[in-house]
């Protein structure tokens, strides 16, 4: 994708998308429970200046019926109560025009769009056209699937329909291998949709990447040193009885001790002698890894003529059953990860099938059955 062929027309309004030398922080629990729950933890987090918004959900999207859902109309009412009482401006995601028009009436301050929102450009069109005329910044979470096309479309929708107070929410992403993490942060969309989008404010949202408090920490660092403008992270008063993602919640007093331990300045490397010694042993074994690819493409490209000339079908699933099972063994073996050889394979199964197609279907010739 181009980004000379991008347009978006920004204005910001507001404070926290204006950007700052230190970085925003949007935090609250990850449903609105009670009107107890929403008040006991944004009185808390009120005491940490460094906290400008709350958040919380007000409805759930969930896989599978019958789970929590969230409260709806009557969390936005604790939320208006919240923002009456502490001052701190409010958050909440929304997925369909009832929830735009319903979190405006209850003056809710900022509105982001969900990860399963933003991959359907549908649902991302009724929520731009509900915002037509409407001053109100709007967040935009990147969606589930590792297509940075799909985010950037739901910007443009949004912008065209007037939105110019806009900002993106980096949560992660569903990959063959999340771990340790709930979803994959791929850093590198990062850079690249900074290069997509320039000047649009960054939030990096750690609590649906690590999905786990122990991780939170390290996440955030991560982020904060890639220069994103702000984190999204959940915080609930008592998180071990939370209706919703009860492990990735810190209580108010755990997020200030981590951001307080938090890096604001520029990566610290104690040896960085050391450090570009490491890097130059990987840059070695990458290009062997590249030149190995290459010859295992060649060897491949040669199996797809030989089927061609004996009339074979190019997937064989007992030969490709015989070599996963065999490579997941020596991963085994060697303590490799046996999910991340897993997926590497596959990638490699499906480029080497791919390579076979193409032999075919540029050099078609008599086929003579095998005896």
């Amino acid at each position: 994708m181009n980004a000379a062929s991008i347009n978006i027309d920004l204005t910001p309004t507001t404070a926290i998308l204006n950007g700052g030398p230190l970085p925003t922080v949007i935090a609250g629990p990850c449903s609105a429970e009670s009107e107890e729950q929403m008040l006991q933890t944004a009185r808390e987090l009120k005491k940490d200046k460094r906290i400008s918004v709350f958040r919380a959900g007000i409805w759930k999207p969930r896989t599978r019926p019958g789970l929590f859902e969230g409260v709806g109309k009557p969390g936005l009412e604790w939320l208006q109560t919240v923002k009456q009482e502490t001052g701190l401006l409010t958050a909440c995601e929304v997925a369909n025009t009832r929830h735009v028009e319903e979190a405006l009436a209850y003056g809710v301050d900022i509105l982001w769009l969900g990860a399963r929102t933003t991959v359907n450009p549908f649902s991302v069109q009724e929520i731009a056209d509900a915002l037509v005329g409407v001053k109100v910044p709007v967040l935009v979470k990147n969606p589930v699937n590792p297509d940075i096309q799909l985010w950037v479309g739901a910007m443009e929708r949004l912008n065209q329909a007037g939105i110019t107070d806009l900002g993106l929410i980096h949560r992660g992403f569903s990959t063959p291998n999340n771990k340790p993490y709930r979803n994959h942060p791929k850093w590198e969309t990062i850079q690249e949709i900074r290069r997509l989008l320039p000047g649009v404010p960054l939030f990096t949202d750690p609590s649906h990447i690590a999905g786990r408090r122990d991780l939170l920490q390290t996440v955030s660092q991560q982020a904060l040193h890639l220069g994103v403008d702000g984190l999204m992270i959940e915080s609930h008063i008592n998180p071990d009885v939370a209706l919703s993602d009860a492990s990735q919640q810190l209580t108010p007093q755990d997020l200030d001790t981590m951001l307080t331990a938090l890096d604001l300045d520029a990566e610290h490397v104690a040896n960085p002698e050391q450090l570009q010694t490491l890097r130059n042993l990987i840059d070695r074994l990458d290009n062997e890894l590249i030149n190995v690819l290459f010859l295992r493409s060649d060897v491949s490209r040669r199996i797809g003529e030989y089927k061609r000339s004996h009339a074979l079908d190019i997937y064989q699933a007992g030969r490709w059953s015989q070599v996963l099972e065999n490579r997941l063994q020596l991963a085994q073996q060697t303590g490799l990860d046996e999910e991340f050889v897993k997926a590497i394979f596959e990638a490699i199964h499906g480029h080497s099938l791919g390579l076979q197609n193409e032999v075919i279907a540029s050099a078609p010739a008599s086929r003579t059955p095998v005896q």
